[in-house]
């Protein structure tokens, strides 16, 4: 996610807290909420489907994905 994006959710969290939001902020933020919910959870699963876990004989296991 973009840095650009990050900082306008963050300018809206304290906005929010302040003064409060408009109709349209308050959709934006939801938004911007959402697609960083996505690209968090993204990294994440990239992140451990490269994980391998080393056994003590040497062995090495890749994490495999629970449904």
């Amino acid at each position: 996610m973009e840095q650009s994006k990050i900082d306008r959710i963050n300018a809206l969290a304290r906005k929010s807290k302040g003064e409060g939001l408009t109709d349209e902020e308050k959709a934006e933020q939801a938004v911007l909420r959402q697609e960083y919910i996505e690209s968090y959870r993204a990294s994440l699963r990239a992140t451990l489907e490269n994980t391998v876990i080393q056994r003590p004989d040497g062995s090495r296991e890749a994490l495999i994905k629970k449904d």
